[in-house]
């Protein structure tokens, strides 16, 4: 039976680079996809109407590779998640997972670097728990490259994941998404490169023993 799975992004890319490839592995199955992103450029000061222009284009061009059923940004401001209630976020999180109700939701790692991935982390568990959204049958954290691998925390937070998804098949059209986001790659050893991309599926991959795969750390699976 298909799915509807649901990617939460507190920024554009993070989708791209947390589950890109399990995204598109799940649109070639069959599964309604989702993006929900909660961050809006159009809300901070700090850009040019050039540049917001150029980022309204470049999310529509990437939901259409994608092919995403439904998308939604929520308009918080970037990086300003901490100065934002919780019930707010928690509120416009909730319109939109009970308008979709997602089988499968995708999430940044609770211990991200970035505020706003832990604010997002935080609110999701909120919104999903089971009495609340029992729809919702599976959580799962995906790795952000400078986010989830950034921590400093001499409490052990590494990020352990317990879920491979092989995206062998999909790992050059997961590059031509990530393509579209030239703000935000640059050449190695950036942390955000196509090298570093490519090196994390590939050390993923044979874990699982498999050419290319994404980890996620599974929260919760109802089956």
């Amino acid at each position: 039976m298909n799915k509807s799975v649901m990617v939460i992004a507190p920024h554009p890319d993070d989708e791209s680079l947390g589950c890109g490839g399990t995204l598109l592995r799940h649109k070639s199955e069959g599964d309604d996809i989702h993006w929900c992103v909660v961050t809006d450029m159009q809300q901070s000061s700090n850009y040019t109407s050039e540049q917001k222009a150029q980022r309204a284009e470049l999310v529509e061009k990437v939901s259409q590779h994608f092919g995403f059923s439904s998308e939604r940004n929520l308009g918080f401001t970037p990086a300003g998640l901490d100065s934002t209630t919780a019930g707010a976020l928690i509120g416009k999180l909730k319109e939109y997972i009970d308008l979709v109700k997602p089988h499968t939701v995708y999430i940044p790692y609770a211990f991200d670097v970035h505020s706003d991935h832990r604010y997002v982390f935080d609110a999701v568990i909120s919104v999903s728990k089971s009495f609340r959204a029992p729809y919702i049958k599976k959580v799962a954290c995906y790795e952000t490259l400078s986010e989830t691998d950034f921590g400093l925390s001499p409490i052990n937070t590494q990020f352990q994941p317990n879920l491979f998804v092989d995206i062998s098949h999909f790992s050059e059209q997961k590059k031509t998404v990530l393509s579209l986001y030239q703000s935000e790659l640059d050449a190695h050893p950036f942390p955000r490169s196509f090298d570093a991309v490519e090196a994390l599926e590939i050390i993923r991959g044979t874990q699982a023993h498999v050419e290319r795969a994404e980890a996620f750390v599974v929260l919760k699976e109802i089956a």
